[in-house]
């Protein structure tokens, strides 16, 4: 798609944008602040779901359950938006070559916070029955099908324009969204857990957090437009061809790519929900320690989990970013195997819970920081835009999608050893998608 071609299927608000920021020119510093905060803004919107499917959903939507079956079903609810989101992705890149880039990116903000917000005036199970059950699964639903249509190009670009020996620094810059989006999340979940009464905070104190995600989204949109907007944006992203291509196109190229490419970070992506979410569950449904109080231990891990992101970074510079992957899939899986051995530095006291959490959200910086370019250093220049979303699409799937519902299932009936179960099959599918890959990892 040509510059011209796609300037004439955009709306004219978007034609009107892009005059109004001719002037504007495009350095890395604005692409990576715009990647950074669009990513923040996706991943709170998540969190936020996350969260409240342990401290919130079960007793509003499911009281007719004990508390452990209604937090099962709030997990099943949870796992809805990473099937819906391949579906979304597919969605977008049609409205994205009939409309253009800036109509699709509006179109999916504006559904992604429109959704989120709106789960903060549902009504209870007590008020309208299970209705309130399947208006919340819809809006999960919608919430998958809009991140899907979120992927904006800027992370591809942000490393295909950086220097070549600096390659591993800036593909870590993107996921760096994922602890900050989390920071805020937990933050504003622990201030209402420990300064309202349960009884308040049931009421209506949660609620507040899924409010805020409209307008945080409305700063991401505009952010990231202010870029999208711009004519030398486009003519970047027209010389790094990234457009959509269609799907039965990339699978005829690179089906085989994209596989591996989604097993390459299931590490990451299943340690990535066991020491955010999962670990919540199990304290509220299995000790006395205040949630507020472990949201702010969490809080902490992921300050760490962003120093362990930027480490990485550099890191993948130094050795490359295979290796980055490969050591992290092995660390991630001596972690998995101290989890099943001694799952009581876990499961007893507050330090060994800080510990785990603390290593965890380590190994997950660590991990996590290099596999935006994992996921598509496989992929043709023409295919990378399109294959990068559905390659991540796939792998949060696999991955993410199903671990706090499968893991809290499976601990409560087995142990607590089955997260380093868990965890180990996560880090052995890394270590043979790798295998399969021996070829030098291409940089974005």
């Amino acid at each position: 798609m040509t510059t011209d071609h796609a300037t004439a299927n955009s709306r004219p608000l978007e034609r009107d944008a892009q005059v109004a920021m001719s002037h504007h020119d495009v350095s890395p510093n604005d692409i990576a602040l715009g990647v950074v905060i669009g990513r923040a803004s996706e991943y709170f919107d998540f969190f936020v779901f996350g969260i409240a499917s342990v401290l919130v959903f079960p007793k509003v939507f499911f009281p007719f359950a004990d508390p452990l079956t209604g937090t099962l079903y709030a997990f099943a609810i949870f796992a809805l938006a990473f099937i819906a989101r391949p579906l979304g992705s597919i969605f977008f890149m049609w409205v994205h070559k009939r409309h253009g880039r800036g109509v699709k990116l509006t179109a999916a903000l504006f559904l992604l916070g429109g959704s989120t917000a709106a789960i903060s005036f549902l009504p209870s199970y007590n008020s309208i029955g299970v209705v309130a059950i399947e208006l919340l699964a819809v809006l999960r639903v919608l919430q998958g099908f809009a991140l899907g249509g979120a992927w904006d190009g800027m992370a591809s670009l942000l490393a295909l324009n950086a220097p070549r020996e600096r390659r591993g620094w800036y593909a870590m810059i993107p996921q760096l969204g994922a602890p900050f989006g989390f920071m805020v999340s937990s933050a504003l979940f622990a201030f209402f857990v420990v300064n309202l009464t349960p009884e308040d905070f049931t009421d209506w104190g949660w609620r507040f957090p899924f409010f805020c995600a409209f307008t945080i989204n409305v700063v991401a949109l505009f952010a990231r437009l202010r870029l999208v907007a711009t004519p030398e944006f486009t003519r970047l992203l027209d010389k790094g061809q990234l457009e959509p291509v269609g799907i039965v196109d990339l699978a005829r190229h690179h089906a085989l790519d994209v596989w591996i490419g989604a097993f390459v970070p299931l590490a990451s992506f299943a340690l990535f929900h066991l020491v955010t979410i999962f670990p919540i569950a199990w304290l509220v449904l299995s000790s006395d320690r205040s949630a507020g109080d472990f949201l702010m231990v969490q809080f902490s891990g992921a300050f760490i989990c962003a120093g362990a992101v930027a480490a990485s970074g550099l890191i993948a510079d130094q050795i490359g970013r295979r290796n980055v992957l490969l050591i992290s899939a092995g660390l991630i899986a001596a972690f998995a195997c101290g989890s099943i051995l001694a799952p009581l530095i876990f499961g007893e006291t507050a330090i060994g819970q800080t510990i785990y959490v603390n290593i965890g959200f380590m190994l997950l910086g660590l991990s996590y920081g290099q596999t935006a370019g994992a996921v598509t250093s496989r992929l043709g220049a023409r295919y990378r835009y399109t294959g990068a979303a559905l390659t991540s699409d796939l792998a949060w799937l696999f991955g993410a999608g199903f671990a706090p519902l499968v893991v809290l299932y499976l601990s409560t009936a087995y142990g607590l050893a089955m997260v380093g179960v868990y965890l180990l099959s996560g880090a052995l599918a890394t270590l043979l998608a790798l295998s399969l890959d021996r070829s030098e990892m291409r940089q974005m």
